[in-house]
Parts: structure tokens; sequence; C-alpha cells
């Protein structure tokens, strides 16, 4: 059932505690539907979207790892610091994704991007759930 922004607006603490606890919610703004969903129901939704990517020891003993399906390369002296560079590198390119999110989702190589961005937002507070999210194999 879609409800009004209005009848939302209403009683707004009630529908953030059925969003929370119950289930998700359409809601309908003029001519636009939106939806309004937790972050566990969104990780369910996401849950298909695992980025893989490789540690690789370098000639001159430092790392370099990559997320494949972002194109993302991080290089720290160990393994260590290569895959927290790698977790800060993807954050910066997540807020930056969002912040100018017309441009990147409108950008043919850019736009397959978008939902390992959401999933990597919706735990930006959780450096270890984002780690947790990234199947790095080292080469």
């Amino acid at each position: 059932m879609i409800q009004s922004s209005t009848e939302v607006r209403k009683n707004w603490g009630a529908f953030i505690d059925d969003v929370m606890r119950k289930k998700p919610a359409f809601v309908k703004r003029s001519r636009d539907i939106f939806t309004v969903l937790s972050i566990e129901q969104l990780d369910l939704i996401l849950s298909k979207y695992s980025m893989s990517g490789h540690i690789i020891a370098e000639e001159d003993g430092s790392y370099t790892a990559t997320i494949n399906e972002i194109d993302l390369v991080a290089n720290d002296e160990t393994k260590d610091g290569v895959k927290e560079k790698l977790i800060d590198d993807l954050l910066e390119y997540a807020e930056e994704y969002i912040e100018e999110f017309s441009l990147y989702y409108h950008s043919s190589n850019r736009r397959e991007h978008f939902p390992y961005i959401y999933k990597t937002l919706a735990h930006a507070h959780e450096k270890d759930k984002i780690s947790e999210l990234l199947n790095l194999e080292e080469k």
C-alpha cells in the first residue's frame, strides 16, 4: 500500500517505527513515489552484491589491493595497511559518488557502481563490516 506524504508527515514517529520494526513503506508525493526501508532490509536487497579483489605483493615489498567491481586500487607497505587504505578510499569514493550522484549515476561506466556504493554507505560507520564486504584474494 502506498501512503501519502501528508499522512506520513502527520504521523512521522509512528511511520518510522513501522518501517524499522514491521515493514518497508512506499510514499507518494504528488507524482513521485519513493520507498523507505531499514538498513537490515536494504542489506537483504543488496546481499547479492559482493565486492571481490586481490592483494598483490609487489617487488618493492609493498602491497597493492584492488576492488574489481569499481576499479579501485590502493598501495601500502603492509597487508593490513593496504586493506585499511582500500576501505578508506572506498568510503571516500562512495561519499563523492553520492555528493555528485547525477554525474556518476548517469555515466555509463559508473552507473553499475551504485549498489556497491549504497551498500558501502549503509555501513560507513562500521569499518569492520565494510571489511567483511570485501572478498580480497591474496596473490
